[in-house]
């Protein structure tokens, strides 16, 4: 699985995007009946890749009691006020294709009425056209290409793997603990090693294989990367080579610039070009150290809870004050700190111990200040090494505790016993 990984996952978005290019023209046929008291649509509904429109003369009473033997997906009745407009169906209707219908009825019907207006519809879109902007970011070495996309995504993608693997490798840790404990194989590794080596040495080993299957997954997945992102920029260099070529043949030259100019730029070879532009090892090793520190401060405590009770259900209720300071984190993230990188909450969140390595990584590619980044990651190892200091007085009683059900109250009393 661990060289499996990338390639699934490449695999996956790669489909995924081409199932949503292509849903259109992969989704069922739908058919919709028109009843037009208005007149204002007939025949200007334009048919799309899964939607067919058939403007019928009956009137809604008699299309309606027709409906179920008509073969029609849907009956749109528009009545002439274009108030309480209908869209009947025996099944419910998807929420895209109601969209997609409410639009058109919607273009067709405000043209109408700016022509009613005396306004010329082509001027006035025209004066509606939006302005594109190119951000620009002004560095010492002069400007560059902002790359804000290519930033929000990077940023999300970092903080969602490092919000799931807290989750994935430290319950590994403390399903590990609990298995030993129930089995009593702990009660024979303590006799030649203290608890809290114990402790340790099964995090550490835990989240070295952890960081061993994120680096491969990495490096994997920049090499597979830049394998098809090359593939398909040779394709669209081909690709143009023979439009071009095509075009030489032909009889007119202006079909030939025509045609040369309007030949789109491959998306992939484009992202690739962008990444040029990001600091991708700066990047990495920031996501390597949050990730690695972020594991061990948590996976202490998912080794504490492993320790105090004999069975996984009884975890249920320790689980929720560890995990929600990441869920509420992850939410925050990629709804605030995401849009307000710099603002005074972000840069809290990025400095908390609990929260810093989803709040920071989603900061690191917008551009943190050294001091800023130098201070999360000495309170990332400070907070570390605390919680691993009190994680290790839970782990050294809750280990050798059988048969009696943990509480918080239980916890502090361990905490407080002497060596």
């Amino acid at each position: 699985m661990t060289f499996l990984v990338p390639v699934l996952f490449i695999g996956m978005i790669a489909l995924t995007g081409y199932l949503v290019a292509k849903q259109n023209e992969l989704g069922d046929k739908k058919t919709v009946e028109v009843v037009d008291e208005s007149n204002m649509f007939l025949n200007k509904m334009k048919n799309r890749d899964n939607i067919e429109y058939h403007y019928i003369n009956d009137n809604y009473a008699t299309a309606k009691a027709n409906f179920s033997k008509s073969g029609y997906s849907y009956l749109l009745y528009i009545p002439s006020s274009l108030t309480g407009v209908q869209l009947l169906s025996e099944k419910k209707a998807s929420a895209i294709t109601l969209q997609n219908i409410e639009n058109g009825l919607s273009e067709i019907a405000q043209a109408q009425r700016l022509l009613s207006a005396g306004i010329d519809t082509a001027v006035l879109a025209k004066a509606q056209k939006p302005i594109s902007i190119e951000a620009r970011q002004i560095t010492e070495a002069g400007e560059k290409d902002a790359q804000t996309y290519i930033a929000y995504g990077i940023g999300f993608i970092s903080a969602l793997l490092i919000y799931m693997s807290l989750f994935i490798y430290g319950s590994q840790v403390m399903r590990g603990v609990i298995e030993e404990k129930v089995s009593r194989v702990v009660e024979v590794i303590i006799s030649s090693v203290k608890p809290f080596q114990l402790m340790l040495g099964k995090i550490i080993g835990i989240g070295l294989v952890g960081l061993t299957q994120f680096v491969l997954w990495i490096v994997l997945s920049i090499v597979l990367s830049t394998g098809a992102g090359t593939m398909l920029a040779n394709s669209n260099v081909e690709s143009k080579s023979a439009q071009v070529t095509q075009m030489q043949n032909a009889t007119t030259p202006r079909a030939a610039v025509t045609a040369g100019g309007q030949s789109p730029e491959n998306s992939m070879a484009a992202i690739m070009r962008s990444l040029d532009s990001i600091p991708i090892a700066y990047t990495i090793g920031c996501f390597l150290f949050y990730f690695l520190f972020g594991y061990l401060l948590y996976s202490a405590i998912f080794a504490a809870v492993g320790s105090a009770v004999d069975n996984e259900t009884e975890t249920q209720q320790f689980m929720l004050p560890i995990t929600l300071p990441l869920v509420f984190t992850f939410i925050l993230s990629m709804n605030f700190v995401i849009n307000n990188p710099d603002s005074p909450l972000s840069i809290w969140l990025s400095m908390i111990p609990f929260t810093s390595p989803i709040a920071m990584m989603i900061r690191i590619p917008f551009g943190v200040p050294g001091w800023q980044l130098a201070a999360s990651m000495l309170l990332m190892i400070t907070g570390f090494l605390f919680t691993t200091w009190v994680a290790g007085r839970i782990y050294r009683v809750g280990i050798l505790m059988y048969g009696k059900k943990a509480s918080y109250k239980e916890l502090a009393k361990w905490f407080m016993y002497k060596e």
